[in-house]
């Protein structure tokens, strides 16, 4: 598979992913939708929903979506992203580009749908939820550390289970993502994937969002840096595990 269609697949499966996703947000935050105060479990129930689709798009890359899953991969020692795309650097960087993109035009496109509701919407931190997370209570340290958490699971499953998104599947996914979500998203609202909070977070900034206020670049590093460092340690993990084992069992 060339590099150039694992970052299309990349591009339209993130882009789903962040459509419907800040969709679902939009739904329930936004003044006067049909969705309208629609609760958390409504929204992490979409978001899995979200990630199911996205994975049917991308299956054919892997259907990785998230910068944090390419990491993790790569501490794994795999040798191969998906069937016939070898691990380097220049996949690497084509994995992030892929769901950088794929998550702003996703959340572009959002907009669009919801334009009139943003529009009509007094609330800025109302319209930035829809893009992109923000801490129950701020505390950079444990905001940090609940999303290594997040992210460290979401990611342990899937190598441990699947290897890729894909190969663990769309259904089983999906389900791990509600599951992470009602579980873990309360202090944070587990963004537990760098691109699904930095491209929305970048499209925030440039659209002419009427009355949207700041983007919150001062929190953006920790929904980036967190699932990184979790994706990096799930990695690692899932490639000693079997070492673990085999050790207990002797």
């Amino acid at each position: 598979m060339s590099l150039g269609l694992v970052f299309l697949s990349e591009v339209l499966g993130t882009g789903m992913l962040t459509l419907l996703g800040c969709g679902v947000v939009a739904n329930v935050a936004l003044k006067g939708t049909k969705g309208y105060a629609g609760g958390f479990l409504m929204v992490t129930w979409g978001w899995g929903i979200a990630v199911f689709s996205g994975v049917f798009i991308a299956a054919k890359s892997g259907a990785h979506l998230n910068p944090a899953v390419t990491l993790g991969l790569l501490m794994h020692g795999s040798a191969e992203y998906a069937p016939g795309v070898k691990v380097d650097v220049a996949s690497t960087l084509t994995y992030f580009a892929g769901e950088l993109v794929g998550a702003f035009l996703g959340a572009v496109v959002c907009w669009l749908a919801y334009k009139q509701h943003f529009d009509s919407e007094e609330v800025p931190a109302n319209k930035l939820g829809t893009f992109s997370t923000a801490p129950a209570i701020r505390s950079n340290a444990w905001n940090l550390i609940t999303e290594i958490i997040g992210t460290f699971v979401l990611v342990e499953v899937i190598l441990s289970f699947g290897g890729t998104p894909s190969g663990l599947g769309p259904l089983a996914v999906a389900l791990l993502v509600v599951g992470i979500g009602v579980s873990l998203g309360g202090p944070t609202g587990y963004a537990i994937n760098p691109a699904r909070d930095l491209g929305p977070r970048l499209a925030h900034a440039v659209l002419p969002i009427k009355g949207k206020g700041t983007s919150d670049w001062a929190y953006a590093w920790i929904p980036v840096a967190g699932p990184l460092i979790g994706g990096a340690l799930a990695g690692l993990f899932a490639r000693i595990t079997p070492d673990i084992f085999a050790a207990v069992a002797k």
